[in-house]
């Protein structure tokens, strides 16, 4: 009886919080009244830029560039994601992660479009947006967002997609760390819940800001700034999602292999990779669509893309390296395995920094990332005594800390950095510290990890209620492929 209690309750709960959404609807005045919507990372602050003067026509091929790396997202989580999860599963699996991946694609799209984008992108409070943009209400092909630079701006229509990908790729990221062993239903309840009340406003926080256009003055700055995502107000840098996506999902993920509990069968039985090939192949469309998540989240085809897309192959790189050779020398073998985790770790570890970080700078975050996740997928993870499947964590978790960290010390100037952009002088401000910086940065870190962490444990709790979280035992010994979706990915 208790049992179906919880349920019933737990089931109206679920149907509160959507309700939300339509709340608003209700209101033509949020139709009336919306404003252009805001972006990613800046080369000043790590922010969102909105509201572009109605006269500003967006330039053609800063709306193709985007349109390219818009696209180019989209083939990180599909196929790339899929391919590299999917490979690393045991072969009775694959078919559970593609169809999660697919799925989990979709319904983060359709919600992005219905609320995501509003609450994420337009002016409300420092910690979440408004439902002025509720169905995408009021964009036309004639509106236009702001970029990073004044009186340049991109169809609005333009940045809504780019930042959907965006979200898309983070809430699959999580389903990594628990792969093999829960159940599809409880996924698609727990990616619902955590993306309204973890990414959107995590990404309100960090990224949300009017834009620069109106910024005249020091009084201007300040009225802008302060209509600005709490932590982009705090001047937190995050130019491609180190906090937003990597931090955000790797929490999450960690959360839910606890919360769902071990493999059967883990630390006992072989759980080996079933196809290299897929794991090669899916890091290698990562690597490629990388370049538009870093280089994109310039939203301009300018120096600044230049320079992210430059710090994404070089930090890349120099992970590969660094882990190959490190594990060359603490196993005697280097691995391909190994080789590609270093990918994923350097270009996790060069998100955050990309836009505002030098080459030298993005070299050596690179080679950190690769060394420190070697340790993230084994000795962090003995130490927290999880079974984080697909090292979601060790490596988005590590290498997203790292990184987010790592940009307060190489965006100084001194160091070949960018520094912090200032709107009124239309210069790099002349004093840059990075311990300052540093601080601000860790709090970033510090108030992603306790969010996310927090929501994801709620939601996982919600989804167990709701429908269970885990597969019976004999279904999940015979294998997700046939057991939850009816089909089988090899002949035998």
């Amino acid at each position: 009886m208790s049992n179906w209690l919880n349920k019933i309750l737990a089931t109206g709960l679920l149907a509160v919080v959507m309700g939300i959404a339509g709340l608003a609807s209700t209101s033509p005045a949020y139709a009336q009244d919306a404003k252009p919507a805001a972006t990613a990372a800046a080369p000043a602050a790590a922010a969102a830029p909105a509201a572009a003067a109605a006269a500003v026509v967006p330039n053609k091929g800063d709306t193709a560039w985007m349109l390219i790396c818009t696209a180019m997202v989209l083939l990180m989580t599909l196929p790339g994601l899929a391919l590299f999860y999917g490979g690393l599963t045991r072969s009775k699996n694959i078919l559970s992660i593609l169809m999660q991946c697919l799925v989990v694609f979709s319904l983060i799209v359709v919600l992005w479009s219905i609320y995501g984008y509003s609450l994420a992108f337009t002016e409300g409070s420092a910690f979440i947006g408004k439902f002025d943009r509720l169905f995408l209400a009021g964009l036309t092909p004639e509106g236009v967002a702001a970029t990073f630079s004044k009186g340049v701006a991109i169809p609005e229509y333009v940045f809504m997609v780019f930042q959907c990908v965006f979200a898309t790729i983070t809430c699959c990221l999580i389903i990594g760390a628990f792969a093999e062993r829960a159940k599809f239903s409880a996924i698609l309840l727990f990616m619902v819940l955590w993306f309204t009340f973890a990414y959107l406003p995590i990404a309100h926080m960090v990224w949300f800001w009017p834009g620069p256009d109106d910024v005249k003055d020091a009084a201007s700055l300040e009225a802008m700034t302060a209509k600005a995502g709490w932590l982009f107000q705090k001047g937190v840098l995050d130019f491609a999602g180190g906090t937003v996506v990597h931090i955000n999902a790797a929490i999450a993920g960690l959360v839910g292999s606890f919360v769902i509990g071990k493999r059967l069968g883990f630390g006992k039985e072989s759980m080996k990779p079933h196809n290299m090939v897929h794991v090669m192949t899916g890091a290698a469309l990562l690597w490629f669509g990388w370049f538009g998540f870093n280089a994109g989240s310039a939203l301009e085809a300018n120096g600044t893309a230049a320079l992210a897309f430059a710090n994404t192959l070089l930090a890349t790189a120099a992970a590969v390296l660094a882990w190959t050779f490190a594990e060359w020398l603490l196993r005697g073998k280097p691995s391909l395995l190994g080789a590609a985790s270093g990918c994923v770790a350097g270009l996790v570890g060069i998100t955050p920094a990309a836009g505002f970080v030098g080459p030298m700078g993005a070299l050596a975050i690179g080679a950190l990332a690769g060394f420190l996740c070697i340790w993230g997928v084994s000795g962090l993870k003995k130490l927290l005594g999880s079974d984080d499947s697909l090292d979601v964590f060790g490596i988005h978790g590590v290498a997203g800390i790292l990184g987010a960290l790592l940009t307060a010390v190489f965006a100084a100037p001194k160091l070949g950095g960018t520094g912090i952009y200032d709107y009124v002088t239309n210069a790099a401000a002349a004093d840059y510290s990075i311990v300052d910086q540093f601080l601000i940065q860790g709090q970033s870190v510090l108030v992603t990890l306790a969010w996310s962490g927090v929501v994801a444990y709620i939601a996982f709790k919600i989804a167990d209620l709701v429908f269970g979280l885990r597969v019976p035992e004999d279904q999940e010994r015979e294998g997700l492929d046939i057991t939850s979706h009816g089909e089988s990915a090899y002949e035998n």
